[in-house]
């Protein structure tokens, strides 16, 4: 194994671990508050159950490598969702120690584009065809 397979797999666990925490945190807490911010923002609130396949389908997809592009696509659009609904006037602040008010959703979104253009490697169920 190459050390790049490694590196795809420590990424693409870290996001799909942490992502899917959140997601586990929506399935016993509802998604009440994300149907309420799609319905402000002139949005249907159905779509509001698309945050478990986002938050749910598509890390488990990521932790195990299967389809693992589409589902680092959707774990992006699903954070570009979160972003603009509930944190779009944090986007441009800093915390009182300098960081980034958004870095949790950065990583999230920026590796997640990252697992989509680098793929799974061959530490996972599509091995290396994936």
């Amino acid at each position: 194994m190459r050390t790049e397979d490694f590196g795809k797999l420590v990424l693409r666990l870290a996001i799909g671990i942490l992502m899917l925490l959140h997601g586990l945190g929506k399935l016993s807490g509802g998604i009440g508050f994300i149907e309420g911010s799609l319905v402000k923002a002139g949005l249907p609130g159905f779509i509001a159950y698309g945050v478990y396949i986002g938050e749910i389908l598509a890390p488990v997809l990521l932790i195990v490598g299967y389809w693992t592009r589409p589902a680092a696509l959707i774990v992006a659009v699903n954070m570009v969702f979160a972003i603009a609904l509930v944190h779009m006037n944090e986007l441009f602040s800093l915390t009182r120690n300098g960081a980034w008010a958004l870095e949790l959703q950065g990583l999230f979104l920026f590796g997640a584009l990252a697992v989509a253009l680098l793929g799974a490697g061959r530490i996972s169920l599509g091995g290396r065809f994936n």
